[in-house]
């Protein structure tokens, strides 16, 4: 079963190929994807990545988590659910 993991701080350049081929060092990624505004496109500074097993993503988050990516130190944690917006 998958592991989605979040990923935080980004370089604000950073395309999702990219945040795959970083994570893919460490094990087999399912998907990778870098998180954009809806109105400009731009990228806001933080992703999700689904490893292939739970312990391609344990590894991930012990080997990445505060790694330097760019000149920025990433975070790296497992994804928690979305909180239910108020409305």
């Amino acid at each position: 079963m998958a592991t989605k993991l979040f990923v935080g701080s980004l370089p604000f350049a950073t395309t999702s190929d990219q945040l795959r081929a970083i994570f893919e060092k460490v094990g087999k990624v399912a998907d990778a994807n870098v998180v954009t505004d809806k109105m400009t496109g731009r990228s806001r500074g933080f992703g999700f990545v689904e490893m292939a097993t739970e312990e391609d993503a344990k590894k991930a988050v012990d080997k990445l988590n505060g790694s330097d990516v760019d000149g920025r130190k990433i975070f790296v944690s497992e994804a928690r659910p979305q909180a239910p917006r108020e409305g």
